[in-house]
């Protein structure tokens, strides 16, 4: 076999250990199920703030009508029926 063949099939099978371990690296986690920011179920609408401080923040509810904002604090604030939020964000504002 020659030194080209050698390399060339070196380099074929890196490849496919390093695309092997990119999916095991992108597979969801237990962190998939409430992710930061919003989110909805098949029945309910959420929106997850991430923070280690403890701050509270204004997120603005795309609610079909005129937008609404909440007051929300850390970790998961159901925020209504998935049928009646179309998205959630947060403003940039704290509260």
């Amino acid at each position: 076999m020659s030194l080209r063949r050698i390399v060339t099939s070196a380099l074929a099978s890196l490849a496919l250990a390093l695309a092997s371990a990119g999916a095991v690296t992108l597979t969801a986690g237990p962190a998939a199920a409430n992710p930061c920011g919003f989110y909805e179920t098949a029945s309910d609408a959420y929106y997850n703030h991430c923070t280690s401080d403890g701050s509270h923040i204004v997120i603005e509810i795309d609610d079909w009508g005129p937008n609404s904002e909440q007051c929300v604090g850390p970790g998961v604030t159901w925020i209504g029926s998935s049928s009646d939020i179309d998205g959630a964000w947060y403003t940039g504002r704290t509260c």
